[in-house]
């Protein structure tokens, strides 16, 4: 599956335009992630544990959307778009939308 943030890709011709998917997750640290966390912010620097826990809110969000665009029949998807957001204290939503394409 190729994927891309521009509404083109490189080198390929978009031949058929399937519609737009998305895949959201939502996710949060348990208790001793929390535990780690607040002593890495005791501490100050980098919060490795939340930047872990968002790198695999944002790796589920965008499988979740390519499995949606595999279904559609979809070798790729262009112009795609991460939003995340807290949606309760502690608590991280990604949601990564795009559109599915066919490409020559």
């Amino acid at each position: 599956m190729i994927l891309s943030t521009t509404n083109q890709v490189p080198g390929k011709k978009l031949k058929e335009s399937l519609g737009i998917v998305f895949g959201s997750t939502v996710r949060t640290r348990g208790v001793g992630g929390r535990l780690l966390a607040g002593i890495e912010g005791m501490l100050g620097g980098r919060a490795d544990s939340y930047i872990s826990e968002m790198d695999k809110a944002r790796t589920e969000a965008i499988a979740m959307m390519m499995e949606k665009a595999r279904v559609r029949g979809a070798d790729a998807i262009v112009g795609i778009d991460l939003d995340i957001s807290e949606v309760l204290e502690g608590y991280i939503m990604v949601t990564a939308t795009g559109t599915a394409v066919k490409t020559e």
